[in-house]
C-alpha cells in the first residue's frame, strides 16, 4: 500500500501508456456504487439542494404555493439532477483535473416523489494539447443520463474535464499574481449585498413569448462574495462527484485508494483531493493560489438565473457554458443574459439567450448560451402542457 505523504498529492505523469489505457476505456459505462446521492426527490433533498445553490424559488419548497401552479406539487430545480449523481472520479492516475464546461438538456420535470436512476458514460478525450496552465492537458468527455421511475429520460448532461500534471501547474503558477482573498471595502460590500437582495423571480406572472424582444437584457443575478459556508451548503445538497465520508469509513477508502487523499500539514488529517474547494493547502497543491468553486456549482447558479427569468410557466430546454477562469472564495459574480433570437420549434415558443458571468475583475468566467421555452399568449399554451403528461 502506498503511503500518503504529508503536504503532498499524487503527482502522476501523462505518459503514452496512460493515454493508450484510457483510449481502451472510451464508451465505458461507469459503475456508480457509492456515487449516487439523492435518488428520490423528497422535500428534504430538493430543499437542501436549492438552499445550497441559494435559490429561494417557491416552486422548489412551498407546497401551498406550488399547489396553485401547473405542477400541482413541489418540483425539483432542473439542475437537481447533479445531486443525484454528479459524475465519477475516473482514470488518469495521479493527474489533477478541473471541470471546464457542460451542455445540459432538460426533457421532463422531476416532481416530488419521483425516483431518478442515473447513467454515466466515458465518451472519450482529446489531446494531449498545449496548456499555459500546466504545459500539457487532456480533455475528457462524459455523458450523464437521468431516467425517472417510468423509464423516461428527464435530463442529459454532456460535460468535460481537463486533466494535467500537478507538478507542472505548481511550477508555472499561472494565477499567483491575483490578490486573494479579494480586498473588498465596506462600501463595496454594502453595494454588492443590495444587488444580491435585488434578485427578481418572475414567478406566477407569465412571461409571454410574444412580449420578448431580440436584444433585450435579463436582470442580473448576483452571487457573493463566495464564502466557505456557500461551499459547505452546496456540498450538503449532494452535488459532489466524490464519495464523502468521515473517520473510519473515509480512512478505509483512502487506504484502498491513496491517490484520493492528501495529509494536511496543518491539521495532520487526511483530506480528499476534492477539498481544493475549501482548503487552501489543497488548492495550492493543485496549482492554484486559493480555494475555488466547483464548475457544476457555477452551472447550477446559471440555471437558477434562467429559471428566475422564465417564471413558473416557462421551461429551461438547454444550457451550455464554458468555465473559462476560476471563481475563488471571496469573488462576486454577476450573471447576465441577452436575448439573441426567438422562434417556434417542435411546438415550443423558444428564446435563445447569450449568457455571461462577470467577476469583480471584469472577466467573463463563464460564457455560454441557453434556449428556453415560454408560454404563448396568442395560442394559450405553456411548454409545460406536453411535459407534464
Amino acid at each position: 500500500m502506498a503511503e500518503i505523504e504529508k503536504g503532498k498529492m499524487a503527482e502522476g505523469i501523462l505518459t503514452d501508456e496512460m493515454i493508450e489505457e484510457m483510449r481502451r476505456k472510451v464508451g465505458l459505462k461507469m459503475r456508480l456504487t457509492g456515487y449516487i446521492n439523492n435518488e428520490e426527490a423528497t422535500k428534504g433533498a430538493i430543499r437542501r439542494f436549492a438552499d445550497g445553490v441559494g435559490d429561494s424559488n417557491p416552486l422548489w419548497r412551498d407546497e401551498e404555493y406550488v399547489a396553485k401552479t401547473r405542477y400541482g406539487r413541489i418540483v425539483a430545480p432542473p439542475s437537481w439532477v447533479w445531486s443525484v449523481c454528479a459524475g465519477v472520479q475516473f482514470g488518469w492516475r495521479g493527474l489533477g483535473g478541473f471541470h471546464s464546461g457542460t451542455e445540459e438538456e432538460f426533457y421532463k420535470p422531476i416532481l416530488l416523489g419521483d425516483k431518478i436512476t442515473p447513467e454515466v458514460i466515458f465518451a472519450g478525450f482529446d489531446g494531449p494539447m498545449p496548456s499555459r496552465f500546466a504545459e500539457r492537458m487532456v480533455k475528457d468527455y462524459y455523458d450523464n443520463m437521468y431516467y425517472n421511475q417510468r423509464g423516461e429520460l428527464v435530463a442529459k448532461l454532456h460535460w468535460w474535464v481537463f486533466r494535467y500534471e500537478r507538478r507542472k501547474a505548481q511550477e508555472k503558477g499561472k494565477y499567483k499574481a491575483i490578490q486573494l482573498p479579494h480586498p473588498w471595502t465596506e462600501e463595496e460590500l454594502k453595494k454588492v449585498e443590495e444587488e444580491v437582495l435585488a434578485e427578481e423571480m418572475r414567478g406566477a406572472n407569465p412571461r409571454y413569448w410574444e412580449d420578448i424582444k431580440v436584444g433585450e437584457e435579463l436582470k442580473p443575478l448576483v452571487q457573493g462574495p463566495i464564502g466557505l459556508t456557500d461551499m459547505v451548503a452546496f456540498i450538503a445538497g449532494g452535488a459532489t462527484p466524490v464519495k464523502y465520508a468521515a473517520h473510519g469509513v473515509a480512512l478505509r477508502e483512502y487506504r484502498k485508494h491513496p491517490a484520493w487523499a492528501f495529509r494536511d500539514p496543518d491539521t495532520h488529517a487526511l483530506e480528499p483531493i476534492f477539498s481544493v474547494h475549501y482548503n487552501k493547502r489543497a488548492a495550492n497543491l493543485q496549482g492554484l493560489p486559493f480555494y475555488y468553486d466547483l464548475g457544476l456549482q457555477r452551472q447550477c447558479w446559471l440555471d437558477h438565473f434562467l429559471t428566475n427569468w422564465i417564471g413558473d410557466d416557462g421551461w429551461l430546454k438547454r444550457c451550455y457554458a464554458e468555465y473559462r477562469s476560476f471563481v475563488y472564495i471571496s469573488d462576486v459574480i454577476w450573471f447576465k443574459g441577452k436575448v439573441t433570437k426567438k422562434y417556434v420549434a417542435d411546438g415550443d415558443y423558444c428564446v435563445d439567450i447569450e449568457t455571461s458571468a462577470i467577476n469583480q475583475r471584469g472577466e467573463n468566467v463563464m460564457p455560454g448560451n441557453a434556449t428556453v421555452a415560454l408560454p404563448s399568449r396568442e395560442k394559450g399554451t405553456s411548454p409545460l402542457d406536453s411535459r407534464l403528461k
